[in-house]
């Protein structure tokens, strides 16, 4: 394996200059923001060419729905450390239930950071087409099957894609997780914009739970011009069911979740002296108007059929032909329209 050492070796050289800029910033406040930037940018290169690596080596292996699962746990451990970020989680257990659609809030590009905390295995993402084109972090997404939006193209491919999306997570016991506010919401107050409904109408289509995913508001320690360390919490919410829901439902199912959610950000941003007990199933239930379902298993089946690397039809969401396929959405950029623009994607460029 002595080609897999001289990969890692100029990694590791890399990874100690980046601890060593760390204390630099400590040392001269003023640049504190460019430099952590600079940190954060630096670690998700530094993993996303660790993607690739992982990308060929776990496909061989037959592990390919797990390739992301690795990478952003690693991710965390880096970045995390170089940024004197943490995070405390509640309700994390629920994150075992699959295959399910995930949703959680999206602040900005920091985000993937509290995703490299959570990432489930046997999961994968939406992200918009753009990311593919990325040094780096486009060809280990590309190569890892995650599911690109292609804003530019008509809705009628978009419910395909999902459509198959959803047969594909069914089949192959995996899970997808979406931002459905659809673009960043960082602001002071904790807030949530509203969500667009392609999550859903995948959710109810496939008969799959919704695990709502929330983290704290960031503001204090990240937005433009600062950048600090601290600790923050994510809640992890019990799984809604969306058995014997039609189309017809999936507007308010949406609403609700988002109440849902919006109610545990602004518990979970208030600080721990006034911070609620991890909210029971049966509030989330009554929430949403329906009967508390039968506990779901948190463990996987005894037997679930995993990819060769000769299987070219299967990708890390199932099929190649979803790795591929780019999902359309409309071009209204009005964050409340009711539009299916930039539905669900991981946005990354710009604080």
């Amino acid at each position: 394996m002595a080609w897999l050492k001289a990969l890692l070796k100029p990694v590791a050289y890399l990874s100690l200059s980046l601890y060593t800029l760390k204390y630099v910033a400590y040392a001269v406040p003023p640049v504190r923001y460019h430099v952590r930037l600079f940190l954060y940018l630096s670690a998700l290169g530094i993993c996303s060419a660790e993607g690739i690596v992982l990308a060929i080596v776990m496909s061989i292996a037959g592990q390919r729905f797990n390739i992301k699962y690795y990478v952003a746990r690693s991710f965390y451990s880096l970045c995390g450390s170089l940024l004197d970020w943490e995070f405390v989680v509640e309700g994390e257990e629920h994150l075992n239930v699959r295959p399910a659609v995930m949703v959680g809030n999206h602040q900005s590009m920091i985000d993937i950071l509290y995703l490299g905390r959570i990432f489930p295995k046997r999961a994968s993402i939406m992200a918009k087409t753009q990311l593919k084109y990325m040094p780096l972090l486009g060809q280990w997404m590309w190569a890892a099957g995650t599911v690109f939006v292609d804003r530019a193209r008509d809705k009628k491919s978009a419910v395909e894609a999902l459509a198959e999306a959803g047969k594909t997570m069914k089949s192959q016991h995996t899970s997808l997780w979406m931002f459905p506010e659809g673009t960043r919401s960082m602001r002071e107050n904790d807030d949530l914009l509203p969500f667009k409904k392609g999550a859903f109408h995948l959710a109810v289509q496939s008969g799959l739970p919704i695990i709502p995913v929330v983290c704290e508001n960031y503001w204090r320690l990240y937005r433009k011009g600062i950048f600090e360390g601290g600790t923050l919490h994510i809640r992890v919410l019990p799984p809604i069911p969306t058995a014997g829901l039609g189309p017809d439902d999936v507007g308010e199912l949406s609403e609700r979740t988002r109440n849902i959610m919006l109610e545990a950000l602004r518990d979970i941003s208030r600080g721990p002296s006034a911070r609620l007990e991890h909210p029971p199933q049966e509030k989330v239930q009554e929430a949403l108007g329906s009967p508390t379902p039968e506990p779901q298993p948190a463990s996987e089946p005894a037997h679930v059929p995993m990819p060769s690397a000769s299987d070219s039809s299967v990708s890390e969401l199932g099929v190649s032909s979803v790795r591929q396929r780019t999902i359309s959405t409309a071009s209204s950029r009005d964050a409340g329209a009711d539009t299916e623009e930039d539905e669900g994607m991981v946005l990354v460029g710009r604080p």
